[in-house]
């Protein structure tokens, strides 16, 4: 199966009576923590969980439907499932864009939304007998993780206040509802009880935390926290893991979280999506801030923490992208010198209000832009990464290919940003910390030997 549970031990084997699910999961973190609660859950009421389409009974696809290539990958999954198994139930972010599941593949047993573990249980209850008297001890307390056994995503919101115009997040997850912080830390220690090493927060706006709660207290450890990200930051600092923060809006209160990562209590890497940086594309997205603001921000930034890195997502080719307000960007990612950057060429997403902007920029544009973005960022990149060599870095192993470790720094996000090498490192093991000598630079990635202690 494409992005399956496979990479996970199946369920022991048993009784032939015992239901067995399969599961695909596409898509984002977000849509990945879903997944692992809908997993917990099927093992929690006894259900097995298959590795391969034919062993099993029935088969979950858990959907992305943010861009015309997600809708794709996930339509086209939906479709391979039913034709290597024939029993099929959608949900995810797909299934909350009318009837484009339905209409394409009509012989899906069920469709439902994002975040719906109480709609997708019962659609497998409907179609797959619940199994009698689950041994609900049999699930660890830290639930079903897709993720390796060393880090793990830690979602502490669904949905999001913002309206974004090339956006429609809202439309499909909803407004911002937090999660109680007493819960999120629970799950925190669970995972950590576990042997994860590494904690990833996610959310659509994490620096939103708690604003539709307004910052009302929780408990945990018999002591009350607010529910804001400062609090919820400092508390994951003391479980003594890596504690990386994902999707982070730059708005002021965000400046206390820097002095955290200075004092070393969660790592010095922030995900910022700043998007743009012409004002008046920043309005026609519908995005807060300005670049003058967020400059400013960023060199703050760097003088409370001088180590932190800095990671971004950028649109090119907007509807009404001028060559000025292009290179307007290129001049602030000149100026910002970010660590780690992504890029995207605009593309319409149906639903979205920026779909009826005016002065749509051509397609050969946009991917010239594209190309123009990434070849200056490969540079500052290269060049950033270039005053690492002879450096010692703490990394986290992430595996081991051919003799080689493959490994990450604070500056690293599993999958979306570089890798370090280790060379010559027969001992080294998944989830092993170790400390290395960076040896050479590329564009993206490290080279390093093992530092014996």
């Amino acid at each position: 199966m494409p992005k399956s549970v496979s990479s996970q031990p199946a369920a022991p084997a048993g009784p032939a009576s015992v239901p067995r699910v399969g599961f695909v999961s596409l898509g984002c973190p977000k849509a990945l923590v879903d997944s692992e609660r809908i997993l917990t859950q099927l093992r929690a009421e006894g259900y097995a969980i298959a590795p391969d389409y034919q062993g099993a009974d029935l088969v979950v696809v858990n959907t992305c439907g943010f861009i015309d290539a997600a809708v794709e990958e996930s339509l086209d999954a939906i479709g391979e499932a039913l034709a290597e198994n024939g029993r099929v139930i959608v949900t995810g972010c797909l299934g909350a864009k009318g009837d484009i599941v339905k209409q394409t593949h009509p012989r899906v047993l069920a469709v439902t939304g994002p975040h719906a573990l109480d709609d997708v249980m019962q659609a497998v209850h409907t179609h797959l007998a619940k199994p009698h008297d689950p041994y609900t001890d049999l699930v660890p307390a830290q639930g079903i993780k897709l993720t390796p056994r060393h880090y793990a995503y830690l979602k502490i919101a669904e949905g999001c206040n913002h309206r974004c115009s090339f956006c429609i997040i809202p439309s499909m997850r909803g407004d911002l509802v937090s999660r109680d912080i007493g819960e999120v830390m629970q799950e925190a220690e669970n995972l950590v009880r576990a042997g994860v090493k590494e904690l990833l927060v996610i959310s659509q706006d994490t620096s939103a935390y708690g604003v539709d709660v307004k910052y009302r207290a929780g408990f945990w450890q018999g002591r009350p926290l607010k529910t804001r990200m400062h609090d919820l930051a400092r508390a994951l600092g003391e479980l003594g893991v890596w504690v990386r923060l994902h999707y982070v809006y730059p708005y002021p209160h965000v400046d206390e979280i820097i002095s955290l990562m200075a004092a070393g209590k969660i790592l010095p890497y922030l995900d910022v999506p700043l998007q743009h940086a012409s004002t008046r594309i920043l309005k026609l997205m519908k995005r807060p801030a300005s670049a003058e603001n967020n400059l400013a921000r960023i060199e703050n930034w760097r003088t409370t923490c001088p180590d932190i890195t800095l990671r971004s997502t950028f649109i090119v080719g907007f509807p009404g992208e001028t060559e000025q307000e292009f290179e307007e960007l290129l001049d602030f990612l000149r100026a910002a010198q970010l660590d780690r950057v992504g890029c995207f060429a605009y593309s319409p997403v149906e639903g979205a209000t920026a779909n009826a902007l005016p002065d749509a920029v051509p397609e050969e544009v946009k991917r010239e832009r594209l190309a123009r973005f990434m070849e200056l960022q490969a540079e500052i990149s290269a060049e950033k990464l270039q005053h690492k060599v002879g450096q010692t870095l703490t990394v986290l192993v992430d595996g081991i290919e051919e003799g080689q470790a493959l490994a990450r720094s604070s500056a690293d996000a599993p999958e979306i940003d570089g890798v370090v090498y280790v060379e010559r490192a027969p001992d080294l093991k998944p989830g092993d910390f170790c400390e290395v000598r960076v040896t050479r630079a590329g564009e993206h990635d490290l080279w390093a030997r093992q530092v014996k202690v």
